[in-house]
């Protein structure tokens, strides 16, 4: 069987433009291993109509509701690798199964670089959050931690004072000019130079001198990029963004091959479920445009 479209990555972007393709009633298979980036917390908030959902039940409910279209399929596997040109793609899996399909969407997400401190990791997504707007109003305006990873982190410590009471870790992560430190504590942000050790606890900041310090919550940046390397060796074009790589799309979601579309985290920034949703509808939409007037229809 030929599909019209193959989603690799099920999470929200791809289950959304997937949605506007089924309802185009177009064969749409979705390649997801079930791996969605936001797999550690347990609340997802801002998502309209689910603000304070778990984000588990919020991805099991829009497949459910995918499922009722009956040019639906789904595929649990990791997709390997993606070969072909538009209108004769081919996505082979880690089982060695193969698909075709006339059109890719690349909708895998990203995978994120934490700091390499000891503690973090096992408290991401639970105490230690990237973005406010997602997890700043349930810290009750207490105390919060900025643990800064590059130049972007005086920009997050500046902005998190609308939630809460900022004590910024530089942790040699960069050096504060004067007109940047004296914006922070314009702002009443306490400024800690001396380095990280570890965090504990709930949220707890250990330093390597002995101190502990103790938050409502922590925030950092991480560095991204997509979460697979099979758009890239397609041949798909990355670029740079503030937060890391991300796949280059056009204003109607193609990436730099005829008929490959990408979505959601890993072709746009910044990152949310809301945008993520928002951005997948679009590339669905414009997915269903390329294939009732493709390129060779327009030439005049």
């Amino acid at each position: 069987m030929q599909y019209d479209v193959i989603v690799v990555g099920g999470s929200y972007a791809g289950m959304a433009a997937s949605l506007q393709l089924l309802r185009a009633r177009r064969k749409v298979l979705i390649i997801d291993a079930g791996l969605r980036r936001n797999r550690f917390a347990s609340h997802s908030y801002g998502f309209l109509g689910n603000d304070g959902a778990d984000p588990a039940r919020i991805a099991s409910e829009a497949r459910r509701q995918l499922e009722a279209y009956p040019t639906y399929a789904h595929v649990e596997a990791l997709a390997e690798t993606a070969n072909g040109r538009s209108d004769a793609f081919t996505v082979v899996t880690s089982d060695g199964a193969s698909y075709d399909g006339r059109r890719l969407l690349f909708a895998t997400g990203v995978s994120d670089a934490l700091p390499e401190i000891d503690g973090l990791a096992e408290r991401w997504g639970r105490s230690v959050f990237l973005c406010p707007y997602c997890h700043g109003y349930e810290l009750n305006r207490g105390r919060v931690g900025v643990i800064a990873t590059g130049p972007m982190s005086a920009h997050q410590a500046q902005l998190l004072t609308e939630w809460g009471e900022v004590t910024f870790f530089t942790n040699g992560a960069l050096a504060l000019d004067e007109p940047g430190r004296a914006d922070l504590v314009s702002r009443g942000v306490s400024i800690e130079t001396t380095p990280v050790a570890r965090l504990a606890g709930h949220a707890d900041v250990e330093l390597v001198d002995g101190r502990r310090l103790s938050f409502a919550g922590l925030f950092t940046g991480s560095r991204t990029a997509p979460s697979t390397p099979i758009a890239q060796a397609l041949g798909c074009a990355l670029e740079d963004t503030p937060f890391g790589t991300q796949i280059r799309t056009d204003a109607m979601k193609e990436t730099t091959v005829a008929g490959a579309f990408a979505c959601g985290d890993a072709a746009r920034v910044p990152h949310s479920v809301s945008l993520a949703v928002g951005d997948g509808a679009w590339a669905g939409a414009q997915l269903h445009r390329s294939l009732v007037f493709p390129p060779s229809s327009q030439r005049g």
